[in-house]
């Protein structure tokens, strides 16, 4: 078992990796990378989102890997967005943008797309709708 006096970098990281067994941190360091490959894939598709799976990678991580985490939180281009996130639940104007943006396109896919019947077109966009006032209920990040 590791113990670890370090919690790590973030505030609530790394807080559970000690004292938890290793085919446990086995599994959230296998899903974090998982996260990882679909964020990546979400980097290149611009109908698949890639901060989400990011968010849910730095979680495993945190329950895994301090190192791998430290290096998610600390990367150039996303390492901002999940630190507003973590400390603050917040999600900048243009990531907002981009995310309402994106489940609407993605909605416009699905529906011309695959013409759902009423009940499934319906389901679909209140799932949808309900995603994006979550999203646009969050606040944006503090400025410094």
């Amino acid at each position: 078992m590791v113990q670890s006096s370090n919690p790590g970098p973030w505030p609530g990281g790394s807080f559970a990796v000690a004292g938890m067994d290793s085919a446990r941190r086995g599994f959230f360091l296998v899903l974090g990378l998982v996260m990882v490959g679909l964020g990546i894939v979400g980097a290149f598709l611009p109908v698949m989102p890639t901060t989400i799976f990011l968010i849910l990678a730095a979680a495993c991580f945190a329950r895994s890997s301090p190192r791998l985490e430290a290096w998610l939180m600390d990367h150039p281009r996303f390492g901002p967005t999940l630190r507003d996130w973590r400390r603050h639940g917040a999600i900048s104007r243009r990531g907002k943008a981009f995310a309402l943006s994106g489940m609407t396109l993605g909605y416009g896919l699905f529906f011309f797309g695959s013409r759902p019947g009423a009940w499934l077109a319906a389901g679909v966009a209140v799932l949808m709708l309900a995603c994006a006032l979550y999203v646009a209920s969050r606040p944006a990040p503090p400025t410094l």
